[in-house]
């Protein structure tokens, strides 16, 4: 049975004091963050930092040991079979595509939870498993297009440069809709044009947003607030111009060719 909402916690995605130690070792500590609604939030810092930490912590790879979450209200205890049935979708490093499928069924992977047939009816080929498959299809499509890759739809992801299954791994994870998206180093081995390309796509979202970037111009320019990591604390937080103008940050990981507005 679904928890109620709590009216204390903001909309969205909400940490609140998250600490997270595997036995000595303190990988988190005292970590809170607010992801709004249609809001890109960006998470930076050198590696080590803790961000790919954070990140665990909201899927359910990783429990933490002090603090809350919330998303839109609810206590949420993520397991990660479970993500998109909470209204959560994830990005990796990689592209971690099936090489089997086509891009298409790839995508419509993606899309699966929100099938409303029944296993009898899709086991015995009835008419509505037939409706609902048709519906998945068109999602699916939809979201390709969205992203620029419909056209590749019937290929195979190894056929396609990098970018483009770049492009087909964001595009699995909107066709399920989410709540909440969770970027992990999207930006990788892109090149510029392309990394702009992928900010306006970022920005062209509806959702809450959650960013894990090295990076720094894309994060600059489609986050609205970000908070720097080091040693699993959290050193600073705010806007673009306010993470710009901090000169710890600035020195240690924007580098000297980053300047303030």
């Amino acid at each position: 049975m679904p928890s109620s909402p709590d009216s204390a916690a903001p909309p969205g995605l909400a940490l609140q004091n998250i600490g997270v130690r595997f036995g000595g070792l303190v990988a988190l500590d005292d970590v809170s963050l607010h992801v709004p609604p249609g809001r890109v939030v960006g998470v930076i810092g050198p590696n080590g930092a803790g961000k790919t930490t954070l990140f665990n912590v909201v899927c359910g790879f990783v429990a933490p040991t002090a603090g809350t979450l919330t998303l839109d209200g609810r206590p949420l205890r993520p397991q990660p079979h479970r993500l998109t049935r909470l209204g959560i979708a994830r990005t990796l490093q990689g592209v971690g595509q099936f090489a089997g499928l086509t891009v298409l069924e790839n995508v419509q992977a993606g899309a699966g939870h929100h099938a409303r047939t029944g296993f009898a009816s899709a086991l015995f080929g009835l008419s509505r498993a037939d409706r609902d498959e048709r519906r998945l299809r068109d999602e699916a499509h939809a979201a390709l297009e969205r992203c620029g890759v419909g056209h590749r739809a019937h290929l195979r992801p190894d056929a396609l440069p990098y970018a483009e299954r770049k492009r087909v791994a964001l595009a699995r994870a909107l066709v399920s809709r989410p709540r909440l998206l969770l970027l992990d180093e999207p930006a990788g081995g892109l090149g510029a044009d392309e990394i702009r390309e992928l900010g306006a796509l970022i920005t062209g979202l509806d959702c809450a947003v959650l960013l894990v970037e090295h990076h720094m111009d894309l994060v600059m320019a489609v986050c609205q607030e970000i908070l720097v990591l080091d040693f699993g604390r959290p050193v600073a937080f705010g806007t673009p111009g306010v993470i710009r103008a901090d000169p710890v940050v600035a020195e240690a990981y924007l580098g000297a060719e980053v300047e303030t507005p």
